[in-house]
């Protein structure tokens, strides 16, 4: 049994998750492949308001960088391949074997499909087959959207549940939509070719490398991490979620001395942790952080460890935001320390900050210099000429100040 204090929970999270090192001057194919690996996930999302969402975490860990980097990972040496992790990410290829429980959960619905659908799918299938790869609006028979966000057309829907399955995978991005190509033609042959795995013993797998990259968490933080508490599997193709009780896979776990408990200062649950951790005496992070970074998926995970609470707020009507459409909190030290709305106006070439704010108890005038020079280096990044701070929020005075 491991004990920790709140303050040594914090700061082996951030270790975990990649915010203890010092920055390069460049970062280079190596720190991109460093943070992949380190990480286990990194989320794709499709808004685009500042960076897409998977070009972030290299940024916030190690500064600028080229993010066809981390295209040519995924897409050209094929060291990272996209699937549902801890929603759509690029993972690891060595979790292609770990994934397949997920994609023959997917398959077990099949029987349940009606004939007409059934055959719908599989023509979908051959013409990916003859054409890949391609992307699933130009598929002949694929049909009309019904509307501009959920509304799919029918060939997307059979191009999404044939990618589910792992029948067909993302073979590459054209204006970010997917190409999709059988998956033989994509995964490598000695992925493909490697000795199955028992979906418990791969689900296990999943939540040691799922608590080595969030350092400390108790087993439903851990277990959500890869969602092996079955959110994104279906049990049958009416689309019930299986009930999925983690907690006897941790006890075997820590029986075999893959996971040890811990006590943490604070909590009411017990967490766990690898065995052996490296607790580092500081943490001095300087890191603007997507909402969409493994250390913001889980907001009771953030909250427990960093007393930290946040939503994001894209979905909320206008009027009853707090903070603003697309809200970054900055890390400093080992505490979050403002957050800040954010927009690349590529047009103008100004990295707009709509508002910023400063969390209580922190020195505004220290915050505000230390944000300064991350927003410098983000305009640099994404090549933006200049920064126009808003009126709105405790903290833009001072950063105006700051940045002039």
């Amino acid at each position: 049994m491991v004990a920790l204090s709140a303050e040594e929970a914090r700061r082996l999270a951030l270790a975990s998750l990649g915010f203890a090192g010092s920055r390069p001057k460049r970062a280079s194919v190596a720190h991109v492949r460093a943070t992949a690996k380190r990480l286990g996930a990194i989320q794709v999302d499709s808004v685009n308001v500042l960076a897409r969402a998977h070009y972030l975490p290299v940024f916030s860990r190690h500064g600028p960088y080229r993010p066809e980097l981390l295209d040519d990972l995924t897409h050209g040496k094929r060291e990272l391949f996209e699937y549902w992790g801890h929603a759509a990410c690029l993972l690891p290829i060595d979790l292609f074997p770990l994934m397949r429980w997920r994609m023959e959960s997917q398959i077990e619905g099949w029987s349940g499909l009606e004939p007409k659908r059934k055959a719908y799918v599989e023509a979908v299938f051959r013409e990916i087959a003859e054409r890949g790869p391609i992307a699933a609006g130009d598929i002949s028979i694929a049909g009309k959207s019904t509307g501009p966000w959920w509304g799919w057309s029918d060939g997307r829907l059979a191009v999404e549940f044939l990618f589910r399955q792992g029948r067909v995978a993302v073979a590459g991005r054209k204006n970010f939509e997917r190409l999709y190509d059988l998956t033989e033609r994509v995964i490598p042959s000695s992925v493909l070719d490697a000795p199955p795995i028992s979906p418990r013993d791969a689900k296990k797998e999943l939540l040691v490398r799922a608590a080595r990259a969030m350092g400390v968490g108790t087993a439903k933080d851990i277990a959500q991490y890869y969602h092996v508490d079955g959110f994104w599997d279906r049990s049958s193709a009416a689309g019930r979620r299986p009930i999925v009780k983690p907690q006897p896979m941790f006890d075997e776990l820590e029986e075999d001395g893959r996971l040890e408990r811990a006590t943490i200062d604070g909590w009411k649950q017990p967490a766990y942790v690898v065995p052996d951790v490296a607790i580092p005496k500081s943490i001095n992070a300087r890191a603007i952080v997507s909402p969409f970074d493994p250390l913001m998926w889980e907001r009771s995970w953030t909250r427990a460890v960093f007393g930290f609470e946040y939503q994001i707020e894209i979905y909320v009507p206008a009027p009853k935001r707090v903070y603003g459409y697309y809200v970054l909190p900055f890390l400093m030290g080992d505490r979050f320390a403002a957050r800040v709305d954010l927009k690349a106006d590529r047009k103008a070439s100004k990295l707009l900050v709509h508002s910023a704010h400063v969390e209580v108890g922190r020195d505004e005038s220290e915050v505000a210099d230390a944000l300064a020079v991350e927003l410098s280096a983000v305009a640099e990044w994404l090549s933006l000429e200049s920064i126009s701070v808003a009126r709105k929020g405790n903290l833009s005075r001072a950063l105006r100040r700051s940045l002039r």
